[in-house]
C-alpha cells in the first residue's frame, strides 16, 4: 500500500490516520497476509522548501528535483518515514523503516529536464523485502532511489508503489486524499467505482487525469502490467481506509486489467 498526499498531516501516533492503520496492518498480519507500507511526503517536502525559501515546481504532477533540493526531499521523507514506524509501533505493528536505497531496494533512472533527479521506471530489489517478512517485520518504504552510479533520486510514491506491486504480483492500494478517479476532476458526479487498464490510458491521453492523479494512475498501470493483482485509488483519510478498499467497501476506484 501507499500512503500520501494530505493523509500524511496527521502523523500523531494517537491520530485517527496511524490508528486506524495500525490496526488494519495488525488484522492483515494475523490473517497470514504480508504487508509493505511505501509512503510519500509532499506536505513535508513543501513545508520545508517554503522554510528555506525554495520554491516547489511540478511539471505533470512530478516535483522538479535539482541538486539541492533532492537533499532536502530525502530530509523530508525521512522525517516521515520515522514518524509513521513510531507510530506504527506504538500500535504492536513491528514495523521497520527503509528506503529505497537500502540494500538496492529500488535502482532507477534520472528523468533528467525538467525534472532534474526525480527518478522514473524503478527496478526492484525483492529480496530486500522478502528477508524483512521471513523476520516477522513490516516494511516502511521511504521511496528515495538510486541511479547506477549511487547518487539519490526523489521517486514519486506512486510510481515505487506501483513497481514494487508489480514486482511482488501484489494487490496495490494506493491512499491519499482522494476517494474516487474521476472522469471529470470537477465533477464529483463523474466519479468511478472501477475501470479499466484502456480506460486509464484514454484519461491520461485528454488530460482528464491531471496534477497528482496522473502519477497515481499511472502507476496503476504499470503495477497491473508487471503481474499485479489488481489496484485500488482510495482516500486515506477516511477510518479504516486500507481495510474497506480491500474488502471492496465505501468509496474508492478499483482498476482492473
Amino acid at each position: 500500500m501507499k500512503l500520501g498526499g494530505h493523509a500524511l498531516d496527521d502523523l500523531a501516533p494517537d491520530g485517527p490516520t496511524l490508528t486506524g492503520l495500525a490496526e488494519d496492518v495488525a488484522a492483515l498480519g494475523r490473517a497470514g497476509e504480508r504487508v509493505a507500507l511505501v509512503h510519500g511526503g509532499g506536505p513535508q517536502i513543501a513545508a520545508l522548501l517554503r522554510a528555506l525559501g525554495v520554491e516547489s515546481v511540478f511539471v505533470d504532477g512530478l516535483r522538479v528535483t535539482d541538486e539541492a533540493t533532492m537533499g532536502y526531499v530525502a530530509m523530508a521523507l525521512g522525517s516521515v518515514n520515522a514518524a509513521l514506524v513510531a507510530g506504527l509501533v506504538a500500535h504492536g505493528v513491528a514495523a521497520v523503516g527503509l528506503s529505497g536505497v537500502d540494500a538496492g531496494l529500488l535502482r532507477a533512472r534520472a528523468l533528467g529536464s525538467p525534472w532534474g533527479r526525480a527518478g522514473d521506471a524503478p527496478v526492484v530489489a525483492t529480496r530486500v523485502l522478502e528477508a524483512q517478512w521471513a523476520a516477522g517485520l513490516v516494511p516502511v518504504v521511504s521511496p528515495v532511489a538510486t541511479d547506477e552510479g549511487g547518487e539519490l533520486l526523489n521517486c514519486n510514491a506512486d510510481t515505487a508503489a506501483g513497481a514494487l506491486a508489480g514486482a511482488l504480483g501484489a494487490e496495490l492500494v494506493l491512499l491519499s486524499d482522494v476517494d474516487q478517479l474521476r472522469t471529470d476532476p470537477e465533477d464529483p458526479a463523474t466519479s468511478l467505482a472501477r475501470v479499466s487498464a484502456s480506460e486509464v490510458a484514454a484519461l491520461l491521453e485528454s488530460g482528464a487525469a491531471r496534477e497528482g492523479m496522473r502519477p497515481k494512475v499511472r502507476a496503476a498501470l504499470d503495477a497491473l502490467g508487471g503481474g499485479a493483482g489488481r489496484v485500488v485509488l482510495a482516500n486515506g483519510r477516511r477510518p479504516h481506509a486500507l481495510a474497506s478498499a480491500l474488502a471492496r467497501e465505501g468509496r474508492h476506484t478499483e482498476v482492473v486489467a
